[in-house]
């Protein structure tokens, strides 16, 4: 009888991750749906052509193409990377001893800092630049 009562206490502490999966399934089944009902259905062929990395998937091997695309795909994926080291550090800071928690509050503005002049040097150099 103990057993089941810690086993079920356990899982009550899951219950709202539970619970967060089935709102985001249901959400996302919503969404899809309503975009199925809603989006016009009427294709052209520039519409289903396949388009990949800023130029055209079937073309010659030996074509220049735009370099930009590349750039800002592999900043996006820097900064997005980089910004969700945030999530787990912000949802441990609470737990941690005061003087632990300190070190790590002044290194993240350490490691935010370091992303912000990196941010503002692509910037300046005008890599987010789209001409």
């Amino acid at each position: 009888m103990v057993q089941s009562e810690v086993l079920l206490a356990q899982l009550r502490e899951y219950l709202p991750i539970v619970i967060m999966l089935a709102i985001a399934g249901a959400l996302g089944l919503a969404f899809m749906l309503a975009a199925w009902v809603i989006a016009p259905k009427n294709p052209d062929s520039e519409k289903v052509s396949a388009y990949e990395c800023g130029f055209n998937a079937f073309d010659g091997a030996r074509l220049k193409f735009d370099v930009r695309f590349y750039l800002v795909s592999i900043l996006f994926i820097i900064f997005d990377l980089e910004v969700a080291f945030l999530f787990p550090w912000a949802a441990s800071l609470n737990t941690l001893p005061i003087d632990v928690a300190q070190f790590a509050f002044w290194s993240m503005m350490a490691f935010l800092g370091v992303l912000t002049l990196g941010f503002v040097y692509e910037w300046k150099k005008g890599a987010l630049n789209w001409e």
